[in-house]
């Protein structure tokens, strides 16, 4: 079933790279394609509506069980600070790697732009993105309001407090009964989740159609070189993860790309994390990462880890600054690095987050907002390989955070056994 549906991906992609591309070429004129892909982004919005329905509960159901599953607060603490400190260092490589690749390859050099000194509308919301709005931000109001509009971080914030506060409390025959019924919640949203992804290709379909009626295969060629120097950033970052990875989990590494092999390439197709996130977490749950280790890893690095989107930010400030020739000093763009690590945190759930906040830190360093639409005419391509990077990225920090997890627990055991011998020998 699992190879079935990944081909059935594949093959959506394909037939929509076909049809999108004779859409195209059969339209009139640039309205109508516009109209004809119009069509197309019904299948897709229909789709990923059904993902956002599933979205909040899942993430709420499975933290909280993973919380409520931990024997005491030391333990929640003790994963909370190796996965913020895993993210924190994948986060800085992720950025300073898309430094080095951009001034190595000189993706923008070539472009020769100029700028117009009038300020250039993205489309794109970027007013009061600071860090302590972000910080602030992270702190619901109210629980519903959260779920309404999915925001991953309000939610994962809420869940944490419940969950430690179910977890404090478990052993209450009341509160056993809400342990319970969290638990059943987490078995019918899988349970959800396999029927909604069985639509996946059709939704593929309509997504990679709309944006080859509206675009062409001409996009491809007009800005080559800047989608090969990022594929080629991610390639290298791919390969940094799966080593990484190899450090700690040996050729098990290759097994954890298999499993969530569908879910990247569903996170690739339609450039949404939340497409990936359902099937990723039944994937790592099934590769043998403990549910309190997945329930409470996997949302954090939602908000927290997202190395492609990482990479691509600093990797499009540096062209943005080539294509129209202006000169950021080394120490300027470590600046930069440093402001994008902090500004990025909390948009995984900001439509074009990525986008949004290179828009955003584009005026601290006098970076022309032209620049910022230049990126956007191909951000849908490049959405789709850093998309990919974070599932990837997430899924090879939960796997290892697991096996310290694991190891650690043995290690106790080990020690158990070690202290009821010797009380049996005295």
């Amino acid at each position: 079933m699992k190879s079935r549906l990944t081909l059935q991906i594949a093959a959506g992609m394909v037939l929509g790279v076909i049809v999108g591309y004779a859409c195209h070429v059969g339209a009139a004129d640039a309205a109508s394609a516009r109209t004809i892909a119009g069509y197309f982004t019904i299948i897709t919005d229909i789709f990923l509506r059904l993902i956002k329905m599933i979205i909040a509960p899942l993430v709420f159901a499975t933290l909280v069980a993973g919380l409520a599953g931990m024997d005491s607060g030391d333990e929640v603490g003790r994963i909370g600070l190796r996965t913020i400190g895993w993210f924190v260092v994948a986060s800085l490589f992720s950025l300073a790697l898309g430094l080095v690749l951009a001034n190595t390859l000189q993706p923008g050099a070539a472009l020769h732009m100029s700028a117009s000194g009038t300020d250039v509308s993205t489309g794109l919301n970027t007013a009061g993105l600071n860090f302590k709005d972000v910080v602030e931000h992270a702190f619901p109001t109210s629980l519903l309001d959260a779920m309404a509009r999915n925001d991953i971080l309000q939610i994962l914030v809420f869940s944490v407090f419940f969950g430690v506060g179910l977890s404090a409390l478990k052993r209450d025959p009341r509160v056993q009964a809400i342990v319970h019924a969290v638990d059943g919640l987490v078995s019918v949203m899988l349970r959800l989740t396999g029927y909604v992804m069985r639509a996946a290709p059709i939704g593929v379909f309509g997504a990679i159609a709309s944006a080859v009626t509206l675009r062409g295969l001409d996009v491809l060629f007009t800005y080559g070189k800047l989608i090969g120097s990022f594929y080629v950033g991610l390639v290298l970052l791919w390969a940094v993860l799966i080593g990484l990875g190899y450090a700690f989990l040996g050729r098990r590494v290759f097994t954890l790309l298999k499993c969530v092999r569908e879910p990247a390439m569903l996170a690739f197709s339609t450039a949404s994390s939340e497409a990936a996130y359902p099937r990723l977490l039944e994937q790592l749950e099934r590769f043998g990462v403990s549910k309190k280790v997945a329930g409470f890893t996997l949302p954090l690095g939602y908000a927290f880890n997202l190395d492609g989107s990482m990479m691509y930010q600093s990797f499009a400030a540096i062209f943005i600054a080539q294509a129209f020739g202006m000169d950021m000093p080394l120490s300027q763009q470590i600046l930069m690095l440093l402001v994008l690590m902090l500004s990025s945190k909390g948009m995984a759930s900001v439509p074009r987050g990525s986008v949004v906040v290179v828009a955003a830190v584009a005026p601290l360093f006098h970076l022309p907002a032209e620049g910022v639409v230049l990126v956007l005419a191909v951000d849908q391509i490049l959405d789709m390989g850093r998309t990919m990077t974070n599932v990837i990225g997430n899924s090879v920090a939960t796997a290892v955070i697991a096996k310290w997890e694991a190891r650690r627990a043995g290690a106790r055991a080990s020690e158990g056994a070690q202290f009821e011998q010797l009380q049996g020998e005295a």
